[in-house]
């Protein structure tokens, strides 16, 4: 029996097989990943290591066995149909027969464009009878505190969410969740609704970095169209990919990743990380 993760050398990913690592033998776990390069620092530390692409399936032939339990990182290339590519990982998980299948998906309550992929990967892991576990985390802390430059450079938090509020948590909390799931028992055929244990307003994360920079940062609100136009213009994303970002920024202002219940830090057995937390890690790096 293997624990096998998916996108093990991807941000989330990397917390997993570090998580996993502390509780489980590394010849017990399986990173898959896209480039035996990425991963070498896991083999080096005795973990398997698996070369395959959500967009192969001949790479995904032979690589579960009878008994192990899956974790599939949702993919991140919008462009190629995501809930295809993660039908050839289930596919593959379904014809060995594992044990559990685990997916990292989105909060039940979300209704932005960003959550039908993750519908239409649950509906088809729902289909394929496989034991599951639903992981719907909500947004990363890091979503934030990993692009601070322009913020630290215009003093100002430019958002299209109102006055709305994230419970966020930091990827390591998710990750975490999922390591408990993979090594504990009892969780077969659940959906778990993960947030931070605390929801901020984006005037409160203006706030915190004024205090914790010593300047004065403010929060700048503005309509969705004007901020799909920051994001293709200035930030240079694609409209696609702005398309999903402004529809997450609707979804905050209605107040669907403001519930904040607990469930996470239950799971993981610790309070989640404040955002405030991950704001002063990023100002140190």
């Amino acid at each position: 029996m293997s624990i096998v993760v998916t996108g093990a050398t991807g941000s989330l990913g990397r917390f997993v097989v570090e998580g996993l690592l502390e509780k489980v033998p590394a010849e017990q776990i399986t990173a898959v990943a896209r480039s035996r390069e990425k991963a070498a620092a896991f083999a080096a530390r005795g973990v398997r290591i698996a070369i395959a692409d959500y967009n192969d399936p001949e790479t995904f032939d032979g690589l579960f066995a009878a008994g192990d339990k899956v974790l599939l990182i949702s993919g991140t290339e919008f462009d190629k149909g995501r809930v295809g590519q993660h039908k050839i990982v289930l596919d593959a998980a379904r014809a060995a027969g594992v044990a559990l299948f685990a997916y990292t998906s989105a909060l039940g309550a979300l209704t932005a464009t960003l959550a039908d992929d993750h519908r239409g990967t649950e509906a088809a892991i729902l289909e394929s009878g496989l034991p599951y576990v639903f992981l719907r985390n909500n947004w990363y802390n890091e979503n934030y505190t990993e692009r601070l430059a322009p913020v630290l450079e215009t003093s100002t938090v430019t958002q299209a969410a109102g006055e709305g509020r994230v419970a966020s948590a930091s990827r390591a909390d998710y990750a975490a969740a999922a390591v408990a799931v993979l090594t504990g028992e009892g969780h077969e055929n659940t959906a778990y609704e993960l947030s931070g244990d605390t929801a901020w307003g984006f005037a409160e994360l203006a706030a915190e970095l004024s205090r914790q920079t010593g300047g004065e940062i403010v929060y700048r609100p503005v309509s969705v169209d004007a901020f799909s136009d920051i994001l293709t213009g200035h930030a240079g994303l694609p409209a696609p990919i702005a398309a999903l970002l402004t529809g997450m920024e609707s979804a905050i202002e209605k107040g669907e990743l403001a519930g904040a219940d607990g469930e996470l830090g239950r799971l993981i057995g610790r309070p989640t990380t404040p955002i405030a937390d991950s704001i002063a890690l990023a100002l140190k790096e």
